[in-house]
């Protein structure tokens, strides 16, 4: 399992609102990528957000920094004017409830 963080920052004010409202729209993108897991979108309260996606391999993580770029150049450009800090590595511990 391989796990993408995304982490934008210095971002417009009102980022996480333009989001919310197009939120099918990008399950349909992440959710469609092989071996998607799981997606979460964290509020850093700091004119950012971080996402984080997970998918089975390695491939999957790649091609959703890929497709997320595209996304947000085509989408929320206006808001998003600086490129994300990506981390991406294999999970090497899960503990869920």
């Amino acid at each position: 399992m391989f796990a993408v963080i995304r982490n934008y920052q210095n971002e417009s004010p009102d980022v996480l609102e333009q989001i919310r409202m197009r939120a099918d729209a990008i399950r349909d993108v992440i959710a469609s990528i092989d071996g998607f897991q799981a997606y979460y979108l964290l509020d850093t309260r700091e004119d950012g957000f971080a996402t984080i996606s997970v998918y089975e391999d390695q491939a999957g993580a790649e091609e959703s920094t890929r497709a997320a770029a595209k996304w947000v150049g085509e989408n929320i450009a206006n808001w998003t004017p600086n490129p994300p800090t990506v981390i991406q590595g294999e999970v090497a511990i899960t503990l869920a409830c």
